[in-house]
């Protein structure tokens, strides 16, 4: 008993010291401020007039803006002008093929505090629209796509040379596709949407593709996703916190998983990323000189630039993370500068300048909101452009019954909803609408805006189904709203329609209107037939009214 009663404080001493060891490593507040503030010194000596560009460019510029460093506004004028210059010397061509080019740009601007959809005259957002040749760099392009697009909540814009118009859906599934079975993404994997089960992951594009993931974690597929994802970096990362990749122990992997984690909203000391006492932000450090920039590989190989500028703005991301304050993506905290076109407010009013003052474009509230039974189907990029807004809603969470027929109520719940316009309440004109109704409000909102009208005096018949001559002439009532020439001559209205095999069916009242949904390409007029009385699908209604509020631009 004397015995183990003198070994005590050893054991206990013992312990001590390896409890201390655990976590003797992790990087402090005051460590990771300092080591922000060095190398953002190191990068306004290093890049003194920044161009477009991978290194000395974009990266530097993110870094900075997004670090809290006092930088003078002036070095962001001279970054605002060369991108001006460069621009108009390129005719609003960054690249021919590589349109992360434009991803890149799009974030510089924006952390600098400019409008990237006005620089010189043009608007550097569009060739994002074009889904296949953003597509086209492999995984990359889709990644960058959806970050720089949603860093300030820029609208997917409408590309009309686009073979396939993109949407944010669409990126999104173009990113799970890629990934492979151990929850990893690599630059090649799954190029044809095939699994590749031999494919090695690598933890940069992994972490890049949480990082373009991050805000759409309501979507099922992408929460899974996410997980894996985090398995596979965690059992990667080696005993000293980092991550090897094309051979080397590297600075760039650690930020691109640092990054993810603080998109996600995941702590930098997560049990989970932490090896031997080593957090990423420790691995970080490792790397460091003395004058403020970040090797390569702890050999000193590789471009040194390259990597002080992706460390600053990981630093930066983790800062910020640390801070409470929006992640690095997330720029809507912006300082704008009113020398040239400032970032407009998130979510600001769009629209035709001739749109009803009541109308307002909706905003996505369920990012990356999807159904089982439309992910193959040719409307899906429409059912889930509405359905992440609130403007369509499903059978059930996981069901849209897209081959489904519609009723008249669900039709003015639909269009009043697209249209963002305030309900009207009161004493309602039809006997069959009762105030206790789920569709008293949007029925009386949609007659009040002379969307709709019954099918009497005093009857609507809101179970009764809509026809396809009926869907287009609420939609053209719609689209007048919102500030569109609906007005055609007769002569227009007959050549037309004259083309469909059953124009002679269409009841007088809805040629005029059919005839302008298919000239604005709202309905497509690739079928023989229109079929005018035959009842319109719920994947159709989705459809036209996809169509007609990207033409409204309220999309």
């Amino acid at each position: 008993m004397k015995i183990r009663t003198k070994l005590l404080p050893v054991i206990l001493a013992f312990v001590l010291a390896l409890t201390l060891c655990s976590s003797a490593f992790a990087a402090s507040a005051d460590e990771l401020d300092k080591a922000v503030k060095d190398t953002a010194t190191y990068m306004l000596q290093t890049v003194k007039n920044p161009e477009v560009g991978s290194v000395g460019g974009e990266w530097a510029v993110i870094g900075l803006a997004r670090s809290g460093y006092d930088v003078p506004a002036s070095y962001y004028t001279t970054y605002y002008k060369a991108v001006e210059k460069y621009v108009k010397d390129h005719n609003g061509i960054l690249h021919e093929k590589k349109y992360t080019d434009y991803s890149r740009v799009i974030l510089g601007l924006t952390a600098a505090g400019y409008d990237p959809r006005n620089v010189g005259g043009y608007d550097l957002t569009i060739p994002l629209g074009d889904f296949e040749s953003t597509v086209w760099q492999g995984v990359n392009g889709p990644i960058w796509a959806l970050i720089a697009l949603d860093s300030f909540n820029y609208p997917v814009p409408e590309n009309k040379d686009a073979k396939t118009q993109a949407t944010r859906e669409l990126y999104i599934e173009e990113i799970l596709k890629r990934q492979n079975p151990d929850g990893s993404w690599s630059l090649t994997a799954n190029v044809s949407g095939q699994t590749n089960t031999n494919e090695s992951g690598e933890p940069d594009l992994t972490g890049m593709s949480l990082q373009a993931l991050a805000k759409y974690q309501d979507n099922p597929d992408v929460k899974a996703a996410t997980s894996k994802a985090l398995v596979f970096l965690s059992d990667l990362q080696d005993k000293s916190g980092g991550y090897t990749a094309w051979g080397d122990v590297n600075s760039e992997s650690v930020v691109q998983v640092l990054v993810a984690l603080c998109e996600l909203g995941i702590s930098a000391d997560d049990a989970r990323f932490v090896k031997n006492g080593h957090t990423l932000i420790d691995n970080i450090l490792s790397f460091r000189n003395a004058d403020g920039s970040f090797r390569h590989t702890g050999a000193g190989i590789g471009n040194a630039q390259m990597s002080s500028e992706q460390v600053l703005y990981g630093l930066a991301a983790a800062q910020r993370a640390a801070n409470g304050q929006n992640s690095l993506y997330q720029m809507s905290d912006t300082v704008k500068r009113n020398e040239f076109a400032p970032v407009p407010a998130a979510n600001a009013a769009i629209g035709l300048p001739g749109k009803h003052e009541d109308v307002k474009a909706v905003t996505v509230i369920a990012p990356g909101k999807t159904f089982a039974d439309v992910k193959s189907g040719e409307n899906k990029a429409a059912i889930e452009a509405l359905a992440s807004r609130g403007i369509i809603n499903g059978k059930s969470d996981s069901v849209f019954d897209p081959d489904a027929t519609m009723t008249r109520a669900e039709f003015a719940a639909i269009v009043t909803l697209a249209l963002g316009l305030p309900e009207k309440t009161g004493t309602s004109v039809f006997a069959d609408i009762p105030v206790s109704a789920w569709f008293e409000k949007p029925v009386n909102t949609a007659y009040f805006y002379e969307i709709v009208t019954g099918v009497s005096a005093a009857a609507f018949n809101p179970g009764g189904t809509i026809t396809r001559q009926e869907a287009a002439v609420m939609t053209v009532r719609a689209a007048k709203l919102c500030g569109m020439d609906t007005v055609m001559d007769e002569t227009a209205i007959r050549d037309t329609l004259a083309q469909f095999g059953d124009y002679r069916t269409i009841a007088g009242w809805a040629q005029s209107a059919l005839a302008f949904c298919y000239a604005e390409g709202i309905l497509d007029d690739s079928e023989f037939d229109i079929k005018p009385a035959e009842d319109i699908k719920r994947c159709e209604v989705a459809e036209m009214m996809y169509r007609m509020l990207r033409l409204a631009e309220l999309m």
